[in-house]
């Protein structure tokens, strides 16, 4: 559960601390699911924020990717799909991944058939005054972020496998 804003930004910063507990750095991709307002920018953006970026973080509501150097010498790419029509419309965006060490991809569902498959996904819903966060993996470098997660909050409440 995350209580309020200061919560989501919790979680985003123990997401970043896990991350950078990962040896070798694997290039991983988040999947943020949720309905309009359950948080999904503002997660991406505490998680970028405790990754080092500084300045503005933009929504990519609109120019669809925001690119971003980490700290760590690599690149995020921060996807809002929200807009895409069809999935086919993502080739026009040049986004090859070679430089992305981190994709976070708001809406990966209507970008079905074009996206790579998520190491993570997140699930966000309003509850109550709060939202609820679920967070599952599917690949090895997803269950490494998780068990370091897990290490990091001290909680067993993530899923290894989606």
């Amino acid at each position: 559960m995350l209580a309020d804003a200061d919560a989501t930004d919790a979680l985003g910063a123990a997401l970043a601390q896990a991350r950078a507990q990962l040896a070798p750095m694997p290039v991983l991709h988040v999947h943020l699911h949720g309905d309009l307002g359950a948080g999904k920018s503002t997660l991406a953006r505490a998680l970028l924020r405790a990754l080092g970026v500084q300045g503005a973080i933009r929504s990519p509501t609109y120019t669809l990717v925001e690119r971003y150097p980490l700290n760590d010498g690599g690149e995020a790419w921060h996807m809002d799909l929200y807009r895409i029509g069809d999935a086919g419309e993502l080739e026009f965006l040049g986004l090859d991944g070679g430089e992305a060490s981190l994709w976070l991809i708001e809406w990966p569902e209507r970008g079905q058939g074009w996206l790579p498959a998520a190491d993570l996904r997140i699930d966000l819903a309003v509850d109550g005054s709060g939202r609820r966060a679920g967070l599952s993996a599917a690949t090895r470098g997803g269950r490494e972020w998780l068990a370091a997660l897990s290490r990091a909050t001290g909680s067993q409440a993530f899923a290894a496998d989606s």
